[in-house]
């Protein structure tokens, strides 16, 4: 549907289909690089929290480099920070990064990039980019809005990163400033668009009980991923009950 009303809409204007009109650029354009400079303004927080977690400078920058998924990044310095083990940050880092996987289905309905393009794409599949991306009206302008706003958080996050692991040592006890609460303001901001049903409330409400109910004696990173698997498994519960409804036909036993 996109991409025949952006046809149409060429058309229409005397340009090739695969264009875009100079106003639905600059808009696009516009959309992508507030994204980025917003998004990387983050990335001084978590700089100066990976040198306060005991990482170095070039380790911390690594991270956003190789990594580049912010709530993964504030899992794994948060439990190297609070002691954990790095497999224990690796596999919470991990279990919040699969969310990339499932917008990889979704970005894909609009890109069709092969070889090293689709490498890089990969890379560039976060929350910013795919909200950006889906939003456009046409395929060229969602393919146009994902690589730009991509770029652009890159660019920025990599940037602010280096300058917040600079600023780390300066700063001092993070806490002071209150950066050591970034990494759950992180977690709430990613999480609190999307608990309007009562079913993802009562997912959410379940992991944090579980949560704190554990952490007094578990050692850190594992109450994270007791609480993950917390909510999957209650996230799932409805479709299951969902799917025996359905194979009984809805009928209720005598």
């Amino acid at each position: 549907m996109r991409e025949e009303a952006g046809k149409e809409g060429a058309e229409a204007s005397g340009q090739r289909p695969g264009d875009l009109d100079p106003a639905t650029r600059t808009s696009v354009l516009r959309q992508a690089w507030s994204v980025g400079i917003a998004t990387g303004a983050y990335g001084i927080s978590f700089g100066a929290l990976g040198v306060a977690s005991g990482l170095s400078v070039a380790q911390t920058c690594a991270l956003s480099l190789l990594m580049f998924t912010g709530g993964s990044q504030f899992a794994f310095v948060g439990v190297i920070g609070a002691g954990g083990t790095g497999v224990a940050a690796i596999a919470t880092a991990t279990l919040l990064g699969i969310r990339n996987g499932l917008y990889g289905l979704q970005v894909s309905e609009f890109l069709h990039d092969r070889g090293w393009r689709r490498g890089v794409a990969a890379h560039l599949t976060i929350d910013e980019s795919t909200a950006v991306g889906i939003a456009q009206p046409t395929v060229r302008a969602s393919q146009l809005g994902f690589w730009q706003t991509g770029i652009a958080v890159f660019v920025f996050w990599n940037l602010f990163t280096l300058l917040g692991a600079w600023l780390g040592n300066a700063l001092g006890d993070p806490r002071r400033w209150g950066l050591d609460a970034a990494a759950a303001a992180a977690f709430v901001a990613l999480l609190w668009p999307r608990l309007h049903s009562r079913d993802a409330a009562a997912t959410a409400v379940v992991a944090v009980v579980l949560t704190v109910a554990v952490a007094p004696w578990a050692p850190a990173g594992i109450p994270v991923l007791i609480a993950a698997f917390a909510a999957v498994a209650v996230g799932l519960w409805p479709r299951a009950a969902a799917r025996d409804d359905d194979s009984t036909g809805g009928e209720v036993a005598p």
